[in-house]
């Protein structure tokens, strides 16, 4: 190990998703002095470093969802003797759908610093690129494997109004995709995100129906990111327009001005905010 400083640390990788090109320089100092380096594949590890041209001199050691458990003490008994840990998995951020929040939990436990050093993410990289809308969005992870739990799972997701971003397995997608047609509607848009950055990178916009149609003639491999729009808005009852003029009214009593109390109350029953101008100034 190198030089022990005051303080040890965790520090958390960002890896690129396939394109090495993507690593930022904070990641590849970080690997080239850190005492201790993580990693879910180290042999994967391996190869990033030679592309990167990057010498990693401290000990590499295995960090995965086998030996989390056993491995996690001993870390962060070399943190807490003032070493440097980094802990990178096969890409994007630990602990997101990866190995990295026990060791997280453990090392703020004893009082020891936690940091990172951000960097690709195949959440945020899929939802962009979907074409679907971003300002709102909720991340599931993997669904459960058995259909039975996936297919509840996707009954309490049908009415969500964000749009949803899910990992999946190659060999479960294709049924993946058909429960979720059954539960959000054959026409609820999607997105999926196949090999994100790498050579064969393949983003697939298509409602859910078509995509479970393909993934189930295509056999799609590599890693997947679905990215699924929200429910749709139900759409409110119209009130009659002697209660549109006293919504509005009661607003402006409130403090509101005319124009902002028409917006709002064009807002909370769906309407367009000229047909309640239309109904106060009638």
């Amino acid at each position: 190990m190198g030089d022990m400083s005051d303080v040890g640390r965790l520090v958390l990788l960002g890896a690129p998703l396939g394109n090495p090109a993507d690593a930022s320089a904070r990641f590849r100092e970080v690997l080239a002095t850190a005492d201790v380096v993580a990693a879910e594949d180290t042999r994967r590890l391996t190869r990033l470093a030679r592309d990167l041209d990057v010498t990693i001199p401290g000990r590499i050691v295995s960090y995965f969802e086998g030996n989390e458990e056993r491995r996690t003490p001993e870390l962060v008994e070399v943190i807490q003797a003032g070493y440097l840990v980094a802990l990178v998995t096969d890409g994007g951020m630990p602990s997101v759908s990866d190995p990295g929040y026990r060791l997280v939990r453990a090392a703020l436990d004893v009082g020891a610093p936690v940091t990172a050093a951000p960097g690709p993410s195949a959440v945020t990289t899929a939802l962009a690129l979907s074409g679907l809308p971003c300002d709102r969005f909720c991340f599931e992870g993997f669904l459960p494997r058995s259909p039975g739990a996936r297919r509840s799972r996707l009954r309490e997701l049908a009415s969500e109004p964000r749009t949803l971003v899910l990992f999946e397995a190659p060999h479960r997608v294709a049924a993946a995709l058909t429960d979720l047609a059954d539960a959000f509607g054959a026409d609820r848009p999607a997105a999926l995100c196949r090999e994100l950055t790498k050579t064969y990178e393949e983003v697939l916009r298509r409602p859910l129906g078509d995509l479970a149609r393909w993934a189930v003639d295509g056999e799609p491999r590599g890693e997947i990111t679905l990215v699924v729009a929200g429910a749709p808005a139900t759409p409110a009852e119209r009130p009659d327009d002697d209660t549109l003029r006293a919504a509005v009214a009661d607003r402006e009593a409130g403090g509101l001005s005319r124009r902002d109390a028409i917006s709002d109350v064009a807002t909370s029953y769906g309407l367009r905010r000229r047909d309640v101008y239309g109904v106060v100034h009638r």
